[in-house]
């Protein structure tokens, strides 16, 4: 969508960046905050700062992981159990794989050299 579309073209993106951020947090946007997770290091890099992107890679991983770790309810692990499998079976893991990077060949492929 362009600026003179949408009657932001006057509108810095400092402001423009603020504004959005604040509406998210008012409405509870969990997707809005998820999509920008995705989009920061391809925006590194267009902007040419490859190792920024590199280490947004690296930073959302480790936030999503100490995020998931911190949360200590047995109840809301449960309740999330459901898409935990559902994420490791469309990954071509089994029940039987261990996280140590083995998996298991999805469906009609065979599995790399050294794996299961």
């Amino acid at each position: 969508m362009d600026d003179h579309v949408t009657g932001f073209e006057q509108t810095s993106t400092e402001d423009l960046r603020e504004r959005a951020v604040e509406l998210a947090r008012r409405r509870w946007d969990v997707r809005f905050f998820w999509r920008l997770l995705g989009l920061i290091p391809a925006a590194e890099a267009v902007a040419g700062n490859k190792e920024a992107s590199e280490a947004s890679v690296a930073q959302a991983s480790s936030f999503l992981y100490e995020a998931l770790s911190a949360e200590s309810d047995p109840g809301v692990q449960e309740a999330l159990r459901p898409v935990y499998i559902e994420y490791l079976s469309e990954h071509g893991e089994d029940a039987g794989s261990e996280s140590t990077g083995s998996r298991s060949a999805p469906e009609g492929e065979e599995a790399p050299e050294g794996k299961d």
